[in-house]
């Protein structure tokens, strides 16, 4: 397993990350149940993937508790907890302070590598910064978590403009989970720049998702682009917009390009990927550790979707 040093954490930590949400949550949504899923957290670390993602709304940090007993020493766990309310207004410090604990509880440890403020959005930033953030720095004073973080809600702000908030005027989070993918590079301009110069880690979700695993999804996602104008129809096959991968050498997959093009991306430090299948895991992470893309497949994907800035790939 390849590591790597997550920004200013200090974290050595796997290159290829375990992603306990997404559609499948270590496939608990899709009817395995909670000891299933902490297989595949012993599965994940007997690949040598150090990292592994969580959160409270996911429903999977009990599995990594299961998952991690007698191996915590293995791994840096995160996880992570919304601010907002359905009602739309906000969660309390209290009630932050009671999240971490439930957290700590399901997760069967006493401390927390790091932990993320979940989905954060724009109207959200303020009372992060006022509110959550000081309770969250009083959590890390008492040795409950560590590193403070926050992910984007990429599918709502697939131009990233939460993180170019938060990066350019009070740079108070030490890791950000940032949405990255072939269809969508635009982290490549608008994130990277600043968490390298912040040096803050970088967690990448989104890598691949429904239109880069399933061929139906991707032509669609493609059309619309062209519709939108935001790809030359001229310069793409939109009846097989990814198919010239099969002259590359090697004639990587879909998939494997789309881990490839995210791993060795600058300023990408954790590639995420969530399965609830022991292979499928074992798959992602080859094609995680694989080599970069040949310099003439990142042009074309440059030259097709490199003003992409509208879709998440979900």
């Amino acid at each position: 397993m390849q590591t790597v040093r997550l920004g200013r954490t200090g974290l050595e930590v796997s290159v290829a990350g375990l992603g306990c949400g997404g559609h499948s949550r270590l496939g608990m949504a899709r009817g395995k149940d909670v000891h299933h899923a902490a297989d595949m957290v012993r599965g994940a670390l007997d690949l040598g993937i150090t990292f592994i993602d969580t959160a409270r709304a996911y429903g999977t940090e009990e599995a990594v508790g299961l998952g991690l007993r007698g191996r915590r020493d293995e791994a840096v766990i995160s996880t992570k907890a919304g601010i907002g309310r359905g009602s739309g207004d906000f969660v309390s410090a209290a009630d932050m302070g009671r999240y971490v604990d439930e957290s700590l509880a399901k997760l069967q440890t006493d401390h927390i590598d790091v932990f993320l403020l979940h989905g954060l959005r724009v109207p959200e930033y303020r009372h992060a910064i006022d509110v959550i953030l000081p309770e969250l720095a009083k959590q890390k004073a008492a040795g409950k978590i560590r590193f403070i973080g926050a992910s984007e809600q990429f599918g709502g702000d697939t131009g990233h403009k939460l993180l170019q908030q938060a990066l350019g005027e009070d740079d108070p989070f030490d890791v950000v989970m940032v949405g990255f993918n072939l269809l969508n590079p635009s982290a490549h301009d608008r994130v990277f720049p600043a968490t390298q110069a912040k040096d803050v880690g970088t967690l990448i979700m989104f890598a691949v998702r429904e239109a880069l695993s399933r061929p139906e999804e991707l032509k669609k996602v493609v059309g619309e682009l062209i519709a939108r104008g935001e790809v030359d129809p001229a310069k793409v096959d939109a009846a097989d917009p990814l198919g010239f991968l099969k002259d590359a050498p090697g004639s990587p997959s879909v998939v494997e390009a789309a881990y490839r093009f995210c791993r060795h991306a600058p300023g990408a430090h954790v590639i995420l990927t969530g399965t609830g299948d022991p292979e499928h895991l074992k798959a992602n992470v080859e094609a995680i550790l694989a080599p970069p893309l040949p310099a003439d497949v990142l042009a074309r994907l440059e030259a097709i979707f490199g003003r992409v800035d509208s879709v998440s790939g979900n």
